[in-house]
């Protein structure tokens, strides 16, 4: 088969590599009818995860068709078609029972490990394993392009984002970075009760998505954003804060915005260390949380999708052939130049 092959910082290919099959019972092996690249993919390549040995297929999203099977999967069939979300869930470990499979204990302590610690869904199969336990099927006349961000970004805004964030009716809510996952936490921002979201952003494309997306107010991250935000809250700051980008600057801009007894959900994936300023926080009862996606708000979010109340495939700016990887990673790795968002690829 055709697969996205990781050789080391900045080295990529499309390459012929082996047909996967089942190695646990627990095993499915899935044809991949669709994928998408994710921003963590553009951090493997940068050599921001080491823990991403060379010759690793990447890749962590798929809607695909189940041909194959282990001994043990009784409750799967050849044939189904199943979302492959991020996370793997042995379902029987100490986190997954907790409802925290980010932490699954039988895949090594992280349950992301497609395209991280085994190969990923970039290719023409991907090997699934504890099917039973990870995989959802896709609901009866819901497109692929539908389900296919409910993979990560879409649970990843409204689990990581709106859900710790704890917002709840009237509240208002600043996001922070309008790229696909706060998109996601703006999508989803409503289903809580958020009165008003404020989405910030330094690329006006991404604010004008923001708009589309359900944001009430769009400020340029080059205005004065403290103080268009006291403004508009009457000098009381908003009630969360969702740090969407993963860099200093904007996870200290959300500990500014956010008002006394409110929440900062960080969100983003940061790099580099950033500055917590406890000799102003401590005195505001300022909660702050941070997370991985578990993918246990999943089965919600495809009756969502599936009654119409949520629209995920605006996600969806560029399409692909799958063949056509090399040119996806390029369109989305200069996204601001391409008014990219997200891509898809299709077998």
């Amino acid at each position: 088969m055709k697969a996205l092959v990781y050789h080391g910082p900045g080295q990529k290919s499309w390459d012929s590599v082996a047909d996967p099959g089942p190695t646990e019972p627990t095993d499915v092996v899935v044809q991949v009818d669709t994928t998408t690249i994710c921003g963590t993919d553009l951090h493997i390549l940068k050599g921001d995860v080491p823990t991403v040995e060379p010759g690793r297929l990447l890749g962590h999203e798929a809607v695909g068709t189940i041909v194959a099977r282990g001994s043990a999967v009784t409750s799967l069939d050849d044939g189904d078609r199943v979302l492959v979300p991020a996370i793997t869930s042995c379902g029987r470990c100490a986190y997954c029972k907790r409802q925290m499979p980010s932490h699954c204990q039988a895949v090594g302590g992280v349950g992301w490990i497609f395209g991280h610690l085994i190969d990923g869904t970039q290719a023409e199969y991907a090997r699934v394993p504890f099917a039973e336990t990870s995989v959802h099927r896709v609901p009866e006349g819901v497109s692929d392009e539908q389900v296919l961000f409910l993979a990560d970004i879409l649970p990843t805004g409204y689990e990581v984002g709106v859900r710790n964030g704890r917002v709840k009716p009237g509240d208002v809510v600043a996001v922070v970075g309008a790229g696909p996952v706060g998109l996601a936490a703006i999508m989803t921002g409503h289903l809580s009760g958020a009165s008003r979201i404020i989405a910030v952003d330094r690329v006006q494309s991404r604010l004008d998505k923001a708009k589309e997306f359900g944001a009430d107010v769009a400020i340029d991250a080059g205005d004065d954003v403290d103080a268009r935000v006291a403004e508009l809250t009457g000098g009381l700051g908003v009630d969360v804060a969702i740090e969407a980008v993963g860099v200093p600057q904007t996870f200290e801009t959300c500990c500014r915005l956010v008002r006394p007894g409110g929440v900062v959900a960080n969100i983003g994936v940061h790099g580099a260390p950033a500055t917590l300023h406890l000799e102003e926080l401590w005195i505001k009862n300022v909660t702050i949380t941070t997370g991985l996606v578990d993918g246990t708000t999943v089965p919600t979010l495809l009756q969502l999708v599936r009654d119409g109340r949520i629209g995920p495939e605006r996600f969806a700016t560029h399409s692909f052939d799958l063949a056509d990887m090399l040119a996806a990673y390029d369109v989305f790795a200069d996204a601001d130049k391409h008014e990219a968002l997200k891509v898809v690829l299709r077998r």
